[in-house]
């Protein structure tokens, strides 16, 4: 199995106040290599933190986090983390966002550029090289900062809340976008969204966590067709599946066991 997620918990502990948050039960979970993964859950229920564990960020947790049979333990260039603020240097133009990565590596100039304005021709962004992240646009940021990441060649790309910020117009397009750029590359990714018809359009699996402390409620196979069809009926049957079972969970007033 290329990801392998073994009992993981999260407890944070509050030294001051004397408390104990179980953010994350105990979450097992086998991903191969190529597959689109989406993370639904009511807010605060733990997404976030699983994708920090799996990035090597977290370093005080429960369980085992496995990449291509390689225990994680720290931060590494074979895990690429994308959030939802773009994060991007404003004193640098786009090409040097984008060969920032490979610049901390040590690769030459001329290769790195290459390299960087190879990205830009995949990403569609030619003419935009010099322009600094001020004079982009919302959906190119994003871009740049997707782009910046998968220019190290990641295993696993996790993907936090990556459109949150976006318009729907534009979400909508750097959905398609993402789409067709999994269909060049298959890249291993794991994201986390709110919106179900985003994980639904995008996903080759969902899995739907419970409250807080997370565990795995439900993991859907999503085999629509593709190019996906956002209205066919098997899409908004899963969506409906889900919606439903994240309404159940919200209004679940039932003890929470740790």
């Amino acid at each position: 199995m290329y990801l392998e997620l073994v009992r993981i918990g999260k407890t944070f502990l509050d030294e001051k106040q004397g408390t104990k948050t179980c953010a994350i039960a105990q979450i097992d979970l086998q991903i191969e290599k190529g597959r689109f993964i989406s993370f639904v859950g009511p807010s605060g229920c733990g997404k976030s933190t699983l994708l920090r564990i799996i990035s090597g960020l977290e370093n005080s947790f429960e369980g085992e986090v496995f990449l291509d049979g390689k225990k994680i333990l720290e931060p590494h260039s074979e895990v690429g983390l994308v959030f939802q603020q773009y994060a991007l240097f404003p004193w640098r133009t786009m090409c040097e966002n984008i060969e920032m990565g490979l610049e901390i590596m040590g690769m030459g100039k001329a290769e790195r550029r290459a390299v960087a304005k190879e990205y830009i021709r995949l990403f569609g962004m030619e003419g935009f090289e010099r322009l600094y992240p001020c004079q982009l646009s919302g959906g190119m940021q994003q871009r740049v900062a997707i782009a910046r990441t998968l220019v190290m060649n990641p295993k696993v790309v996790l993907m936090d809340e990556p459109f949150g910020s976006l318009d729907s117009q534009t979400r909508n397009d750097m959905q398609e976008f993402l789409m067709d750029l999994r269909q060049k590359r298959n890249d291993t990714v794991l994201f986390v969204t709110h919106n179900v018809d985003e994980a639904v359009f995008l996903s080759d699996q969902i899995v739907v966590l419970s409250k807080r402390p997370a565990r795995i409620l439900r993991i859907f196979e999503i085999n629509c067709s593709k190019p996906r069809d956002r209205t066919s009926k098997e899409a908004n049957d899963i969506r409906r599946e889900v919606i439903g079972i994240l309404r159940r969970e919200r209004t679940d007033t039932s003890p929470v066991v740790s």
